[in-house]
């Protein structure tokens, strides 16, 4: 009985010490001090509709690190040009600035 209720104790230690907490990264405000970087070379081909606009890939950020999001083809929408996401140098970071529809200003 006393070789059972020490092997049952060995069994809750390891499950136990399996069981690593990190802290939660602290919520996202769009400024980060990482550089982003460089972006990756994309193979853009043929749009799938005439007409067609290349939304361009670029680096975003996701559980504290550089993400690349791949581009992709979008309808285009009319009145409309697409802004590209950016990151721009801001006090000793960068601010990112998502991709967006603008309206056309004529």
């Amino acid at each position: 009985m006393k070789q059972r209720s020490w092997l049952a104790l060995l069994v809750l230690l390891a499950g136990t010490a399996a069981c690593v907490v990190a802290p939660a990264p602290p919520p996202y405000s769009g400024y980060v001090t990482a550089a982003p970087p460089p972006p990756q070379a994309e193979v853009v081909g043929v749009a799938p509709v005439p007409g067609y606009v290349w939304i361009g890939g670029y680096w975003g950020w996701s559980n504290g690190r550089h993400v690349w999001q791949q581009g992709h083809w979008e309808a285009p929408r009319p009145g409309y040009h697409w802004s590209p996401h950016r990151w721009e140098p801001e006090g000793n970071g960068w601010r990112e600035h998502p991709g967006h529809w603008e309206p056309d200003h004529h």
